[in-house]
């Protein structure tokens, strides 16, 4: 039998990253993947997919508006042939990046499903039969799968999920979206600007229910806009497809009243589950709860020993950056190193739908709720030269801070490019920033960055252009 420092099962964000941490550490280290290639959902149907349907997305409605710029483009529309080219070849650039950086640092690759066959052992199912190998740790990082809804089954045609949505070779005429979450909104934002009729179906009274309420308010007044149909605090009663479109039955939660309409397609973004049924779990003494989350302490640790679990599979944010911090401390925590605690409560979160919304910290909601006198500043896009000059001028940035030590609890973005400038907001809340001490620090003329200082020069009482 083979033996190993480290064996990680799945190769997503936080498998292939917890493994070349290991591999740097000098560990033996071998991953197992039951998928054709490396890079767990992120990589092949999640994250990079999305976006770079959501960058076409973006290029055709700039192309579309070029005028408005002097720049004429004629006939601009979407040829969903390229589209699907230009995304499998992102796709298979950086899987085959991923296949290499596993060479490059010596971590042996077992192609296969792998389960826990007792403590020190994981077995690889694969084409050619069983095999068992020996680990002195384990990391368990084998992410997520799409969840469905009760009477919403995908039958991969017309009602289906991101994995489907994906690889859709046809804009749909009318597109049902049903959740408000990251996965529904930038659906509906890239489809309608492909062409598509859209409406979105979400249970809670707003767009991106995580975010802070003026993000969600900022959006929905810029989707409707954008002539996307928006009904909050609505469910799916019912759904019934057939061969070319789906009737479906929309409730109202607050007097149930119903309404009856059809859709070419329908896409369930409800939201993910953990992948934890056919782990082996109970072979170290080991089982998920009612949700299929596997139960960790601070540093990923499972009840059994020697036994990691990281992303999706344990209750932290479901998130890329997530697991890859958790994957780096676990892999260093079993090197014997003392690494920093993930900063759960300083997690970005980051939606790539037009315009863009992205945070870090607390809410304003969530930081009265913990007791703090907060005081808030919201300053508008609309008056920053940069904004202006790409033509996108809607949303804002909004700082959340406290009244007694003026320190920074939470930054909010809707608006241009904010996927990227939330970065600098992560540095000033990790630093325990001041509103004070930020709103000092220089930022470059002309850019859109310029909006978060100006959002601090306001917290502060003297915001300069407006």
């Amino acid at each position: 039998m083979e033996k190993y420092d480290v064996v990680v099962i799945g190769s997503g964000p936080g498998g292939y990253v917890a493994a070349i941490r290991a591999s740097q550490l000098g560990l033996r280290t071998a991953i197992v993947e039951k998928d054709a290639s490396l890079g767990g959902t992120c990589l092949n149907r999640g994250c990079i997919p999305a976006k770079a349907l959501l960058h076409a997305a973006e290029v055709l409605h700039e192309a579309q508006n070029g005028a408005k710029i002097g720049v004429s483009v004629s006939n601009a529309s979407m040829d969903m042939t390229g589209l699907q080219a230009y995304r499998s070849r992102i796709v298979d650039e950086l899987t085959g990046g991923i296949a290499y950086l596993m060479k490059k640092n010596k971590i042996d690759v077992h192609s296969g499903h792998g389960r826990l066959k007792g403590p020190g052992k994981v077995s690889v199912s694969g084409e050619s039969g069983e095999q068992v190998i020996g680990a002195t740790s384990v990391v368990l990082a084998t992410g997520s799968t799409v969840r469905g809804l009760p009477g919403l089954e995908f039958d991969g045609k017309r009602i289906i999920s991101s994995d489907e949505m994906l690889e859709l070779d046809f804009v749909p005429k009318r597109l049902l979206v049903i959740g408000a979450g990251a996965v529904g909104v930038e659906f509906a934002s890239a489809y309608s600007d492909y062409g598509s009729e859209v409406m979105i179906v979400e249970y809670a009274d707003r767009l991106v229910p995580i975010e802070d309420a003026d993000c969600s308010k900022e959006l929905a007044k810029e989707f409707k806009k954008r002539k996307i149909k928006i009904k909050t605090s609505h469910k799916v009663a019912k759904a019934k497809a057939s061969e070319k479109t789906v009737s479906v039955e929309i409730e109202k939660l607050k007097d149930g009243s119903k309404e009856s309409l059809v859709f070419d397609m329908v896409l369930v973004a409800a939201g993910r589950a953990p992948v934890t049924g056919d782990l082996g779990l109970a072979s170290v003494g080991l089982a998920a709860n009612d949700r299929g989350f596997i139960a960790v302490n601070n540093s990923c640790e499972t009840g059994a020993a020697g036994v990691y679990a990281i992303g999706d599979i344990v209750p932290t944010p479901a998130l890329a950056h997530v697991a890859s911090a958790e994957g780096i401390m676990v892999a260093e925590r079993i090197a014997g190193k003392n690494p920093i605690a993930v900063a759960y409560d300083r997690v970005p979160s980051c939606t790539f739908c037009r315009p863009e919304v992205a945070s870090v910290g607390m809410t304003e909601a969530a930081a009265k709720e913990a007791g703090y006198t907060v005081k808030t500043s919201k300053f508008p896009f609309s008056a920053i030269g940069k904004a202006k000059i790409i033509g996108a001028t809607s949303g804002f940035v909004k700082i959340v801070a406290a009244e007694e030590y003026d320190e920074i609890l939470g930054v909010h973005i809707c608006g241009p490019r904010a996927t990227e400038a939330i970065a600098e907001a992560c540095v000033a809340l990790g630093a325990e920033a001041t509103s004070e001490w930020y709103g000092s620090i220089m930022h470059a003329h002309p850019t859109l960055s310029e909006t978060v200082q100006e959002s601090l020069h306001q917290l502060m009482g003297h915001a300069i252009h407006i």
